[in-house]
């Protein structure tokens, strides 16, 4: 199994940017697609982006593309989000993790996860 935690959370203005840290360990990342979910208070969980292993192609939820974008050193076992032009509906806690399968298509697909860190995003 792989153990992640994420980092880089705080408050950033609308228009701002902040970049999101992964770090994972236990066994190597390279058997690992590495997905960003986020939750808002009263809402569910929704998925982010990810970037898998092989053939390492990224995805992203429609609402996020050209802001978001998900890269990944396996050689450091990290991964990052890259999140720019943030807006307040952007504010969610979020959590990194990860799956055995190269384009895992939901939630239960994904056997591990980070605490999360919490991005808030003010007008």
């Amino acid at each position: 199994q792989v153990q992640l935690v994420e980092s880089g959370g705080g408050l950033v203005q609308a228009g701002g940017s902040l970049r999101l840290s992964c770090a994972a360990s236990g066994r190597t990342l390279n058997d690992y697609t590495i997905a960003w979910f986020r939750q808002a208070p009263g809402k569910g969980r929704e998925f982010v982006g990810l970037v898998s292993w092989n053939p390492g192609r990224t995805y992203y939820r429609n609402s996020v593309k050209g802001r978001f974008t998900i890269s990944r050193d396996n050689g450091k076992k990290m991964v990052y989000l890259q999140m720019n032009s943030l807006q307040p509906e952007d504010t969610a806690v979020y959590y990194c993790a990860a799956s055995g399968l190269t384009l895992p298509g939901n939630p239960s697909d994904y056997h591990s996860w980070g605490p999360g860190t919490q991005v808030t995003v003010s007008s």
